[in-house]
């Protein structure tokens, strides 16, 4: 792209030959619909059982103590 416009024969060649799109159905496209199309701002990849576990050693949950306290006789 230059002067901060968008690099047309880069987009015309993304959705024609990449996409496979033909020139009517690119031209009815939005930029952000051609975008997404594209890949971009494709949301991030889901939580593997690796990042879990890497979130877990981080932040591991307190253990839950006894919401009330019993008397010797077992009464709350």
């Amino acid at each position: 792209m230059s002067g901060g416009g968008l690099d047309w024969p880069g987009l015309m060649r993304a959705g024609l030959r990449g996409l496979g799109l033909r020139p009517h159905e690119f031209w009815a496209l939005t930029p952000a619909e051609l975008a997404l199309m594209l890949g971009e701002g494709a949301a991030r990849a889901p939580l593997t059982r690796a990042g879990l576990a890497a979130l877990s050693a981080r932040w591991p949950d307190a253990p839950a103590g006894p919401k009330h306290q019993e008397d010797a006789d077992g009464r709350v």
